[in-house]
């Protein structure tokens, strides 16, 4: 049998999650897009919760395309807070979109959300050596840098808890403890 991260449960959706996304390097804008906003969905729930709404979610968030969430107005809001498919938080619903905005600029600033968010910790995944979930830190200087530089460019729900966990998530860091078998192989995704 396999030996996992302690935190991940027998979930067939969080153990297809736990090994075949989290910790992986992502370098592609609207994923990007799509993991920030679910973090930020996320904020007071569990994170099963949202990977169980998140084909719900990229249906109704029009596949997580900043261009056409930026767009979105108060019937679209409606609509959303009418979709059981998906949390319905105004709040969470609206940053969605506000973000989606502040998404628009980054990519005419920097080119892409890529390059300005993987600035933020050298380009290169912070590669961890954790060997029990107890040890994993719940922010580091590196998310509290991305909070900051978000909030500066007026994005929401982005704590640096919620940034933390999106690092975690699109493998800015690998922090898979060290007897999980994803571990290595994660490591070897590191470029440089």
């Amino acid at each position: 049998m396999k030996k996992r991260c302690s935190w991940c449960t027998e979930d067939p959706i969080y153990i297809d999650y736990h090994d075949n996304e989290w910790g992986i390097p992502v370098h592609n804008d609207i994923h990007l897009f799509e993991m920030l906003t679910l973090e930020g969905a996320q904020a007071g729930l569990s994170w099963l919760t949202i990977l169980r709404k998140r084909e719900n979610y990229r249906k109704a968030f029009d596949g997580f395309r900043p261009e056409l969430i930026a767009n979105y107005d108060s019937k679209k809001i409606k609509e959303l807070l009418n979709n059981p498919g998906i949390i319905r938080n105004r709040a969470k619903i609206e940053a969605a979109i506000h973000n989606a905005r502040n998404v628009l600029k980054i990519q005419d600033e920097s080119g892409s959300l890529d390059s300005f968010l993987w600035s933020l910790v050298g380009g290169k995944p912070v590669q961890n050596t954790w060997k029990s979930s107890k040890e994993i830190p719940g922010q580091t200087k590196e998310s509290d840098l991305m909070s900051r530089e978000l909030k500066r460019r007026d994005f929401k729900f982005v704590g640096s808890k919620i940034c933390y966990a999106f690092m975690q998530a699109v493998g800015m860091v690998n922090d898979h403890e060290v007897s999980c078998f994803c571990y290595e192989r994660v490591k070897k995704l590191r470029k440089g």
